[in-house]
């Protein structure tokens, strides 16, 4: 597989492009430091994959992501990331991309990115089974509970269905027809009850389920 790898991080890029190159099945065909550089070096080489760090300064990876799945949906973007990028999973999930890294598992990326070839979703490195992102086959209340949410009522499990769609807590609101600050109890009542930290964990728990 072709991959590009876009990091603001020198050391970080270098260091994939060392340890990923050295696999037989990859070559690292570009590396680039902003999502200007990732807009630039997809369209230069049409890669298998563009491994792409979430938060870099000027263009960001989202942004970049952006442009190149629009001018082409079957990319496959994959993000690199740390813990502290979590606000920007899901919204990533949603864009398109094909799942994220965590940057300090190096050892995990090539068997992640093969699961990306076969066509896979990853999420730190682990693959789950794939997901409509933008709503249009999935609709709230209609899919088998994980176990992981057994403890949730019916209201605060379609939260987190909509949370795992990508929806906004103005979003899921107008969907599920309740307040925004309804939405907002249902949330730190769904955190506390499943001892989660932040809004993306309760997506990526319930893409695993």
């Amino acid at each position: 597989m072709r991959l590009i790898v876009v990091d603001d991080d020198r050391l970080v890029v270098d260091s994939l492009k060392i340890i990923l190159g050295a696999q037989p099945q990859i070559e690292v065909v570009g590396t680039g430091a902003n999502g200007d550089d990732a807009v630039a070096l997809y369209a230069e080489h049409t890669p298998d994959i563009a491994l792409l760090d979430i938060q870099m300064p000027g263009r960001d990876g989202l942004s970049a992501a952006r442009e190149v799945l629009e001018r082409d949906p079957s990319a496959r973007v994959v993000f690199l990331t740390t813990f502290s990028d979590d606000e920007y999973i899901v919204s990533a999930l949603k864009l398109g991309a094909r799942g994220y890294l965590i940057k300090t598992d190096v050892a995990a990326i090539p068997p992640a990115l093969a699961q990306v070839m076969d066509g896979k979703r990853v999420l730190e490195g682990k693959a789950i089974e794939d997901i409509d992102f933008n709503g249009t086959g999935v609709e709230a209340g209609t899919l088998r509970r994980p176990a992981a949410f057994a403890d949730l009522t019916d209201r605060e499990f379609e939260v987190a269905e909509l949370i795992a769609r990508g929806l906004d807590n103005k979003e899921i609101a107008a969907t599920a027809y309740m307040g925004e600050g309804t939405v907002r109890n249902h949330i730190s009542s769904i955190l506390a009850k499943m001892s989660l930290r932040n809004r993306t964990q309760i997506a990526i728990a319930y893409l695993r389920g």
